[in-house]
C-alpha cells in the first residue's frame, strides 16, 4: 500500500518531466526524492512499490508510472 502523498508527489513528478522532455521520458524512483535522504521510510516504501511488486527496471517511462498510480489513487 502507497500513502497518498507519495502517490501525488509521483504523479507531480512525471507530469512535470513528461512537459519538460516530452513522453518518452524516462525516470526512477530516486526522481521522487531529494539529493538527500530526509525520508527513510518514504523512500523504502517508493522502492518496494517499484522493485519488489512491480518489478520494474531502473529506468520506466514516465507515463507508465503515471498511468499506473492514477490507477491506485482512483481505487
Amino acid at each position: 500500500m502507497m500513502r497518498s502523498t507519495l502517490k501525488k508527489k509521483i504523479i507531480e513528478v512525471c507530469n512535470n518531466k513528461i512537459e519538460q522532455k516530452g513522453s518518452n521520458v524516462g525516470l526512477s524512483f530516486y526522481a521522487f526524492f531529494a539529493n538527500k535522504n530526509d525520508d527513510p521510510q518514504l523512500l523504502m516504501e517508493a522502492a518496494t512499490w517499484w522493485i519488489m511488486e512491480n518489478k520494474f527496471d531502473h529506468f520506466e517511462k514516465a507515463v507508465k508510472i503515471k498511468t499506473i498510480v492514477e490507477a491506485l489513487e482512483a481505487s
